[in-house]
């Protein structure tokens, strides 16, 4: 799967965000060694430490479904704007995959593509 259709999985996943307090919807599609894609959307709470990120909703998804080898995620949001995995979701895709893709949407629609040890050189791990 290119990064234009995992994109595009992103914002279908983006539809179903459960936002009534902030109004910033995301969506996250998650692809997995094989070719297994897991959809997630940012799902708020009225006691706000509960809400979940996309990213995680994704992650959790996958793993409950016995996917361990994440190969890429793919995210969205209704700013239209870049927006990368907050500081907790970053530690939870490294958790299973240090080294894979984060697919970001420019404004102009097109992909910018990024390895999380990029954008979280010192990861938290117990090994």
């Amino acid at each position: 799967m290119n990064e234009n259709e995992l994109l595009k999985k992103a914002e279908e996943a983006m539809e179903n965000a459960y936002v009534p307090y902030s109004g910033f919807k995301v969506g996250a599609a998650l692809l997995c060694k094989g070719g297994k894609v897991f959809l997630g959307c940012n799902v708020e709470n009225s006691s706000y430490g509960a809400s979940n990120c996309a990213e995680r909703t994704a992650v959790f998804k996958a793993v409950s479904e016995g996917y361990r080898e994440l190969e890429a995620i793919a995210i969205v949001s209704s700013s239209g704007e870049e927006t990368f995995p907050c500081g907790i979701c970053r530690q939870v895709l490294s958790e299973f995959s240090p080294d894979m893709r984060i697919i970001l949407r420019k404004k102009d629609g097109s992909p910018s593509v990024f390895l999380l040890s990029d954008i979280m050189p010192c990861r938290f791990s117990l090994k």
